[in-house]
């Protein structure tokens, strides 16, 4: 179970995305966010940035148009 759920359903690129990394911005290494969005866009484009950054995609999924991203917050 994650420690914080941030759901970003219904915005639009680069919302979700740009709230994800205001939220994690507010946790500490070792915490895991919960992203929820409905945005399609968001599934490539949270793991892209990712890779580019100290945190971690824990796992990824898509039902019926919804995405859900459980991320481990870095260091």
């Amino acid at each position: 179970m994650a420690d914080r759920i941030l759901n970003a359903s219904g915005l639009r690129c680069p919302m979700p995305l740009l709230k994800t990394k205001l939220e994690l911005n507010t946790m500490t290494a070792g915490q895991e966010l919960e992203v929820i969005a409905t945005d399609s866009g968001s599934a490539r484009d949270i793991p892209a940035w990712l890779g580019m950054s100290s945190h971690t995609l824990v796992s990824q999924s898509e039902h019926h148009g919804e995405f859900r991203f459980v991320i481990k917050c870095g260091g």
